[in-house]
């Protein structure tokens, strides 16, 4: 899923997100808009996950909503 996808999805995305991530605040995702770096970063903060790990999450539910 590239970034135009997930901006063109963001909206059917963003409820599969605050289930996956439920630390996530409506307004977090209102802000990310589909943006990969602004969501590992919330994600970085809202878990205290290293930029790493928040990355390799991000991708992972890029990866599996792709097959869904």
């Amino acid at each position: 899923m590239n970034q135009d996808t997930i901006q063109g999805h963001w909206k059917q995305l963003s409820g599969q997100i605050k289930e996956h991530w439920g630390k996530l605040t409506d307004d977090d995702l209102k802000v990310a808009e589909g943006n990969a770096e602004y969501l590992s970063g919330k994600l970085q903060e809202r878990y205290g996950m290293a930029r790493d790990e928040a990355m390799k999450q991000v991708k992972a539910f890029e990866k599996e909503m792709r097959h869904h």
